[in-house]
């Protein structure tokens, strides 16, 4: 008996391994398919995410998607209010099938049409950078002290997911790593690492509304999710610490350490909420203008990095990737689906602000 349990307990290594062991692209279906994986969500749930392949291109779609963000006990505690992240992977937000804007493949103006897609859910409320557990301590509204684990495993579920890309897609023409709300600042971290991966293939970021958040007090995000933890061993990195690492300097890195990285930004000028997260980080209403802070932001990203461009957009209205404002907005003639066309087939675009136009910034996309 006693080599039998020896013998279970050296193949148990085994056994994990093929449980975990995640499908390749020749074994999916046509659609979306959901990968799952041993990683887990906030909560300690299982994280998925999802993939789709085209017969036409060799084209690559690599999406973050958003949902909000917690850094203290009562936003993670999913028991607590403020509830304001995304928990769970499998939930309808997380699922691309419910999904409109470049995500409509009915639609023919689509220029991620004939992409292959890998889609990754956001459910650690670590904006995708998370470097692991954190037990946050906090007292709830009736006076008792509360101790609650969340799980910020964003950057471990994100490698889990881009590890599996660079399996399955060995030979791309042409790279797009794109992300909405908080998935655009994980794209802006990650599209230097999927750059450096993909050297000899053109890659372009698009940050989808993400542009405002030049808050004194972020160090308070980063020090929750040990974002410092996780930077890579680049030179562009050096020295950098929780305290010190902004959201502009993902931009700036990636770039700089990837020459055939090209980045973009949408953003609204009074996008409602940009403004929400950055009170709930802690800058009192009224104390910033959010379009201040995004021209800041532009200014800072231009001044280090060549190949940067922006649209911004008037009005309150957050993200435009998922939307099928995706494809009506216009500005200063030019509408961002045509922008974004031009700027994944490497065209030359300008950038575009609805402050060049009278009046139209007080306009909300769509609304034009």
């Amino acid at each position: 008996m006693r080599y039998i349990v020896i013998a279970l307990f050296l193949l148990l290594p085994i056994a994990l391994n093929a449980q975990r062991s995640l499908p390749t692209t020749d074994s999916l279906d046509d659609g979306w398919n959901v990968i799952e994986t041993a990683g887990v969500c906030s909560s300690g749930t299982p994280f998925q995410f999802y993939a789709k392949t085209s017969n036409v291109s060799d084209n690559l779609l690599i999406f973050f998607n958003g949902g909000g963000a917690c850094w203290f006990g009562q936003a993670c505690d999913l028991s607590s209010q403020p509830n304001i992240h995304s928990p769970f992977s499998d939930m309808d937000q997380n699922n691309p099938n419910l999904s409109k804007g470049i995500f409509d493949f009915e639609n023919t103006e689509n220029p991620f049409a004939d992409f292959d897609m890998v889609f990754i859910p956001y459910c650690t409320g670590d904006v995708h950078i998370g470097s692991g557990e954190r037990t946050y301590s906090y007292q709830n509204v009736a006076g008792e002290n509360v101790s609650y684990t969340t799980h910020h495993n964003g950057f471990e579920n994100s490698t889990k997911s881009l590890n599996w890309i660079y399996e399955n897609f060995t030979a791309v023409d042409n790279v797009v790593v794109a992300g909405s709300s908080a998935g655009a600042i994980a794209s802006s971290f990650y599209s230097g690492l999927v750059a450096e991966h993909f050297s000899s293939a053109p890659v372009t970021l698009i940050a989808d509304a993400a542009g405002g958040y030049r808050t004194p007090r972020l160090p308070v995000t980063h020090r929750a999710w040990n974002t410092a933890s996780i930077l890579p061993d680049w030179d562009e990195y050096e020295g950098e610490s929780n305290d010190s690492i902004s959201f502009e300097d993902f931009y700036i890195a990636s770039a700089k350490h990837s020459p055939n990285l090209r980045l973009a930004q949408y953003n609204a000028l009074e996008d409602e909420t940009q403004v929400g997260f950055t009170q709930i980080i802690g800058d009192p209403p009224g104390s910033f203008s959010l379009p201040l802070r995004i021209l800041t932001n532009y200014q800072e990203i231009e001044s280090e990095v060549d190949e940067f461009f922006s649209y911004t957009a008037g009005g309150t209205v957050h993200t435009i990737l998922r939307s099928d404002i995706f494809y009506e907005y216009e500005v200063e003639g030019v509408r961002f689906v045509d922008w974004v066309t031009d700027l994944i087939n490497g065209k030359s675009v300008q950038d575009i602000s609805c402050v060049n136009e009278v009046a139209s910034c007080s306009e909300a996309p769509g609304q034009n």
